[in-house]
């Protein structure tokens, strides 16, 4: 155990923060029109990981936070198949782009209801996260997210040389 946390629970959370750091960097390079391959690479890789070992926490029944992760993992294998099977043919780009996003944005919603449930501050803000503070603040994400995936689209389109 590390600082309260099991190996398992530290793993997961470092493919999570990961995941989302790489996340971020290549959204930016979508709106910007770069295909950032290696970063993919580490966000794919993380992100699938970080969705995977979800599954591995102690459970007895069904949560929220399953079917996040299987839509995340359909989410992902789309953006897997748009990227290296299509290599962002047509439609595929913009199933490419949306998918990253929206992967990202799950990570975001998982992090952000993990902080309300753990810091005593959010926790008294919001402690059913039933309240307005979470809400608002899943709402303002929510927003900003939905701005990020029409930026990306409309940044990563098809350069007059070819690919982006």
């Amino acid at each position: 155990m590390i600082g309260g946390l099991t190996t398992f629970t530290l793993v997961h959370v470092v493919l999570s923060l990961v995941g989302m750091f790489a996340g971020f960097v290549v959204a930016g390079g979508l709106v910007a029109g770069k295909r950032l391959d290696g970063w993919t690479g580490v966000f794919l890789v993380t992100t699938v990981a970080t969705s995977v070992t979800g599954f591995g926490f102690p459970f007895v029944t069904f949560l929220p936070s399953h079917a996040v992760g299987i839509i995340s993992l359909v989410v992902l294998t789309a953006v897997i198949v748009a990227r290296y099977a299509k290599h962002l043919a047509g439609a595929w780009r913009t199933i490419y782009v949306a998918g990253t996003i929206l992967a990202l944005y799950l990570n975001v919603f998982v992090l952000l209801v993990q902080l309300f449930r753990r810091l005593p501050a959010l926790i008294v803000a919001a402690p059913k996260q039933q309240e307005p503070p979470f809400l608002v603040t899943q709402l303002l994400v929510l927003v900003l997210f939905a701005w990020l995936a029409r930026a990306a689209v409309k940044g990563f389109r098809v350069q007059p040389g070819g690919m982006a």
